[in-house]
């Protein structure tokens, strides 16, 4: 019989650290743990769009036989919509963050990342040859000493989310851009929280502020609010040649199938339409943010509200005590996040209403 004593020693220290990881099926609560922030998923909004039926299969990597026109077709259409002169699709978020920051830093170079950067951040720029350093969380001043006090000739990228899926927070992105201009660093912003929910349109926090143009790469996502998969790293054409040479997560990998490739196209003409869904969130979050409850709660503006519950323990009871009144809203445990602050991790949904809002709160006050 197989040893696996090994794998039972590591498990059995997440247990005993009350951190051990289970799937759960949807159980029919009020959704405020789903990251369909629009409501795209829970309408079927893309099904009713989607014309004839097309293939689930690509046949292979898009350097083989997986590239066809209509890929090439809505790179087109994604960097149009994100004013951006190029741009190319990946298989999820994690995919292009993965195959950006671990082909385009060189060994010389230096990563700059925000200390609360998504792990999918942190693992690409593991596999690079660049030298890799935090700064404080959306400290400018920290950003400013880390890009003045770096070393050698080579090429400086800062990378950070615009909005943050863990704290819900948003970067300074104005500030971090001036500072970029500055010391001739390169920015990279990961737009995955943003994208469909900031901005007119939809477009997300850089266009809203119209720093296209000052960003080196920008990463948006579709599993969240564009309600289907996949993602696009928009940039230069210069950049997107460089990637399909380099980044082995999109060299080595089957291209996404034309089915959801129509999805992606479908979703991001639907989003300009949501303006109603936009606000509607918008009137939910400002309820949540003016009702008093009885935790400390991180100052949160988007969709991602927290709440702190210091311990992985106490965290989990009050998780079980909301689920059992039928809501549906999940802790979030060291080690994702650090010892001390753990969380509730509540999203907030256009299709809430201020009733389960409000039920939500009355039970935070106890």
């Amino acid at each position: 019989m197989r040893d696996e004593s090994f794998l039972q020693r590591k498990l059995a220290e997440r247990r005993g650290n009350a951190a051990f990881r289970e799937l759960r099926l949807p159980e029919g609560k009020v959704d405020f743990c789903s990251n369909d922030y629009l409501g795209v998923v829970r309408n079927g909004w893309l099904e009713k769009t989607a014309p004839e039926p097309l293939p689930h299969g690509s046949g292979g990597s898009r350097l083989l036989a997986g590239n066809y026109p209509l890929i090439t077709e809505v790179e087109r259409q994604l960097a149009g919509f994100h004013a951006a002169p190029a741009g190319l699709v990946y298989n999820s978020g994690y995919d292009a963050n993965l195959g950006l920051l671990s082909c385009v830093p060189q060994r010389g170079d230096w990563v700059l990342y925000d200390a609360l950067s998504h792990a999918s951040i942190r693992d690409g720029m593991r596999l690079s040859f660049a030298q890799n350093l935090s700064f404080a969380h959306n400290d400018l001043a920290d950003l400013g000493r880390r890009l003045a006090g770096r070393n050698g000739d080579g090429t400086c990228f800062v990378v950070t989310e615009s909005v943050f899926s863990m704290d819900g927070d948003m970067a300074p992105l104005k500030e971090m851009a001036a500072l970029c201009r500055e010391h001739g660093a390169q920015l990279i912003v990961d737009e995955a929280h943003a994208t469909g929910v900031v901005g007119n349109a939809g477009e997300g926090l850089v266009q809203g502020l119209g720093l296209a143009d000052e960003c080196f790469a920008r990463i948006h996502t579709f599993g969240k609010a564009v309600g289907c998969h996949g993602a696009v790293v928009l940039g230069s054409g210069l950049l997107r040649d460089y990637l399909i040479n380099f980044s082995r997560s999109f060299i080595y990998t089957t291209a996404l199938p034309p089915a959801s490739v129509q999805a992606i196209a479908a979703a991001y003409t639907l989003l300009p339409q949501l303006g109603a869904q936009r606000a509607q969130l918008q009137r939910l979050i400002d309820r949540w943010r003016s009702a008093a409850i009885g935790y400390q709660r991180l100052d949160s503006r988007t969709p991602i509200q927290v709440v702190i519950v210091p311990g992985n323990d106490a965290v989990r009871a009050l998780a079980e005590r909301l689920q059992t009144a039928g809501l549906d809203v999940r802790p979030i445990l060291y080690p994702t996040v650090p010892k001390g602050s753990e969380r509730l991790r509540i999203v907030m949904h256009a299709f809430n209403t201020e009733e389960e809002v409000d039920t939500l709160t009355g039970l935070l006050k106890k």
